[in-house]
């Protein structure tokens, strides 16, 4: 594993092929999207423990590092007991123009964790993904990153136009010069997984908003990260697209266990994909509450219209509207 930093305003393990967020957060870099290194550190824990669904106002809570307080693991036992993934202690970034997105900030994310993060405009969630790839640094406090394999996906595809579904799936694994026998074959997998067969010589201009997106996701797939960085990746598709992405998207983490990141500014969304929701206040943001979610993967799709799934909902959607 490579060692992390914690040296207080350094951040470690950054990204290399780093690509352009278009979160409103902070400044936008250019590029593609991405992570760097090969072979990921941080090991996949298992997931969480089904857990007992929660009568309605009354589902757990749990403290900002995501230590259990109501008798519920955040994500299981085992995640519960490994290394961080990531780990943020008392953050905060302040940008050139004085802008302060985030303040004394404590977030960690471990292995085989789905980590939502809900909250208003403006209030540094986008922020806290450039920090942990690697394209901001800390203004103060210290950030742990247990692996260089870091995937990134954007609110926008970002897809190179001039590219098809299978060039631009296989960029990344073009800039690690990986064979092209095992580019060939990870492209060919994991375009499979994200259900693009038979679009592999489409270019982006042919395809639909969602299936856009899952040649984004199948893009940072293919290297196989141990840590994902989500910025509302579904934020401009349909309700019923990004449904259906969620649900590929459970599919995707059940089968590889990374440890994931993932902004959105919808509550139901949070609380279907994720182990914890974590609710940050408006700017400077800061973590004020981190609700856990008892329910065990896989996740049917009928969840969403449960009384517990709602009370949940419920029980993050009061923290929004809290002073």
């Amino acid at each position: 594993m490579t060692p992390t930093d914690t040296t207080t305003g350094t951040s470690t393990d950054t990204s290399t092929g780093a690509a352009a967020s278009t979160g409103s957060d902070g400044p936008a870099d250019p590029g593609t999207g991405t992570r760097a290194g090969t072979g990921g550190d941080a090991s996949a824990g298992p997931g969480p423990s089904n857990g007992t669904h929660p009568s309605p106002g009354t589902a757990p809570t749990v403290g900002s590092g995501g230590e259990s307080v109501g008798g519920v693991e955040p994500a299981g036992d085992g995640a519960a007991r490994t290394a961080p993934a990531l780990r943020f202690t008392g953050v905060s970034k302040r940008f050139r123009d004085g802008t302060v997105a985030l303040v004394d900030t404590d977030l960690t994310v471990h292995p085989g964790e789905f980590v939502s993060i809900v909250g208003p405009s403006g209030c540094g969630k986008s922020t806290l993904l450039r920090l942990a790839s690697g394209l901001d640094a800390v203004t103060d406090g210290t950030m742990d990153v247990a692996s260089r394999n870091v995937g990134y996906v954007f609110q926008d595809a970002t897809l190179l136009p001039w590219r098809t579904v299978r060039a631009n799936v296989g960029l990344l694994a073009e800039l690690e010069h990986l064979s092209r026998a095992e580019r060939a074959r990870r492209v060919a997998e994991t375009i499979s997984l994200v259900g693009l067969d038979g679009f592999e010589r489409h270019l982006p201009h042919e395809l639909s908003g969602g299936m856009r997106m899952r040649a984004s996701l199948a893009r940072s797939l293919v290297l196989d990260p141990s840590i994902f960085l989500f910025d509302e990746p579904f934020g401009a598709l349909d309700e019923m697209t990004r449904e259906r992405l969620n649900d590929e998207l459970l599919r995707m983490f059940v089968l590889r266990r990374f440890a994931a990141l993932f902004i959105t500014h919808s509550v139901a969304e949070a609380v279907f994909l994720s182990t914890r929701v974590v609710v940050m206040s408006g700017r400077p943001g800061r973590v004020k509450a981190d609700v856990p979610v008892p329910f065990g993967y896989p996740r049917a799709p009928e969840l969403r219209y449960s009384p517990e799934f709602a009370a949940l909902c419920g029980q993050v959607s009061a923290h929004l509207r809290s002073e």
